[in-house]
């Protein structure tokens, strides 16, 4: 019997909801369901990344947006990247996860949990950083390289640390 597959992650522009000008796919890139996924103009994407678009719900990546190398952005509860963000390298970022609120059950086999990202025009992820499911991040956000957000970030804040905690205002 042969193994299944969601997909090779091998894609053609014309395959995705919509994609602007002057976008960049370093090599390695991988691209699952295109078509749910939305690119404005002059975005560039660092080499071996993975945009895990879902059958349901959006990836949305804004105009002049700046992903660096081997990052992981799911999007199965929608995911929505403003204007002139700045992404370091290694970042993850996820919509979802699993309930565990059966101890009977395999946290593995539990209901899967649906939560959209938000991250705000002008904010900076650090190298590294992971942001989980339901968090907003405000604009002009700074986020910390390694941090690990799980709680909303309000505009202009500094955060860093796991979890990511509040260390000043921007302006």
């Amino acid at each position: 019997m042969p193994y299944q597959s969601h997909g090779s992650g091998l894609f053609e522009r014309f395959q995705f909801k919509n994609i602007g000008e002057n976008v960049v796919f370093e090599p390695g890139v991988l691209v699952f369901h295109p078509e749910n996924i939305a690119i404005g103009d002059n975005v560039y994407i660092g080499h071996y990344s993975i945009l895990k678009g879902y059958y349901k719900n959006e990836m949305t990546i804004g105009d002049g947006t700046w992903i660096g190398q081997q990052c992981f952005f799911h999007s199965a509860g929608g995911l929505a990247i403003g204007r002139d963000v700045g992404i370091g390298p290694g970042v993850k970022i996820l919509t979802s996860s699993h309930a565990f609120d059966d101890a009977d059950v395999p946290i593995l086999h539990s209901p899967i949990e649906f939560a959209p990202v938000v991250i705000g025009d002008g904010s900076d992820i650090g190298v590294g950083a992971i942001i989980l499911p339901g968090v907003t991040i405000g604009r002009g956000v700074q986020v910390g390289a390694g941090a690990v957000v799980t709680e909303s970030v309000a505009d202009y804040q500094v955060v860093a640390g796991v979890p990511a905690v509040v260390l000043r205002q921007r302006w």
